[in-house]
């Protein structure tokens, strides 16, 4: 299989699983939560008194979702993103320590959203015994994640529009 055909193949699985949880699971966890949103949901992280707030209003059902198919989704999300981020810069980012530097920061997301996805179902088991210690981690695991996350999309964006304005002047 070819690197362009195996790209497109991941880029559609992320795609799925990305649908899953946008439009299941993390709607019926929100909905379970009184309208409150995932953890995952909220990239400037949150406070011990919001993490409570979440935890205590929280339905069993919804938990069940949250620590079920969420995090099942959620373990194969964060690989597929980084496949499919790292897989576009590697291919587009022909200077080679600019190139280093974007892998290693898609790295780092992935890396995050894995120790943010752990802390998260620490809290969910543990609820109301959740330490402030694992809020506090669990929080700044997700900032981490949507920092790294959000930086290799920006670069992203700016290599496919300098592409893109490069190929439209060829014309």
């Amino acid at each position: 299989m070819s690197f362009r055909r195996a790209y497109w193949l991941v880029f559609a699985l992320m795609l799925t699983v990305y649908g899953a949880m946008v439009f299941w699971t993390l709607p019926a966890i929100s909905e379970g939560a009184g309208g409150m949103m995932a953890f995952d949901l909220r990239p400037t992280g949150y406070t011990v008194a919001e993490a409570r707030a979440f935890l205590d209003s929280l339905s069993d059902e919804a938990r069940a979702i949250y620590l079920g198919p969420q995090r099942m989704l959620d373990m194969a999300y964060p690989a597929l993103l980084g496949l499919v981020l790292g897989g576009a810069l590697w291919s587009l980012v022909t200077y080679s320590m600019l190139r280093w530097v974007l892998i290693f920061v898609v790295g780092g997301s992935v890396l995050a959203d894995y120790y943010e996805n752990f802390l998260v179902a620490q809290m969910l088991v543990e609820n109301e015994t959740a330490s402030d210690a694992l809020i506090s981690n669990a929080s700044r695991a997700t900032i981490a994640k949507s920092a790294l996350a959000g930086a290799a999309m920006v670069a992203l964006l700016i290599v496919l529009t300098k592409a893109g304005i490069t190929k439209w002047r060829a014309q």
